[in-house]
């Protein structure tokens, strides 16, 4: 089942068109990302701090099927696509009304102080796939 997500389209995330400027998208994604991993009980400052270990992003696939606008009230829909010891994937839709706007699949990895690769926590990945 999918995290569901609601923002609004504001004036400062649109062009002079009144057209969501592309790289907001992932602003998007990213506040809903924040809260499907809050909302299943992983607190990322306590993680950094008591473990020295972040989240963050490897890769992202983002098709952009139609544009948002000013004043849109949207959706970002989140969803575990798969994980492993050392890797998150989640499928992230962008939704208008029920019409796919954006679609993204995105990498997560573990990062220890200085950018090394670790394994997520056993206790991280239970609760990531609650």
């Amino acid at each position: 089942m999918a995290h569901c997500f609601k923002t609004h389209v504001y004036y400062e995330d649109t062009d002079l068109a009144g057209i969501v400027y592309y790289a907001n998208y992932l602003k998007f994604i990213e506040r809903a990302r924040t809260e499907w991993v809050r909302e299943r009980g992983v607190d990322q400052s306590n993680l950094k701090q008591g473990r020295g270990i972040v989240f963050a992003v490897r890769r992202i696939e983002a098709d952009y099927l139609s544009p948002a606008k000013f004043g849109d009230d949207l959706i970002v829909e989140t969803s575990l696509s798969s994980q492993s010891g050392a890797r998150i994937e989640l499928v992230q839709n962008v939704l208008r009304d029920g019409e796919t706007l954006f679609a993204a699949k995105v990498t997560l990895v573990a990062l220890a102080e200085g950018g090394r690769a670790v394994r997520f926590p056993a206790e991280v990945r239970r609760r990531l796939e609650s």
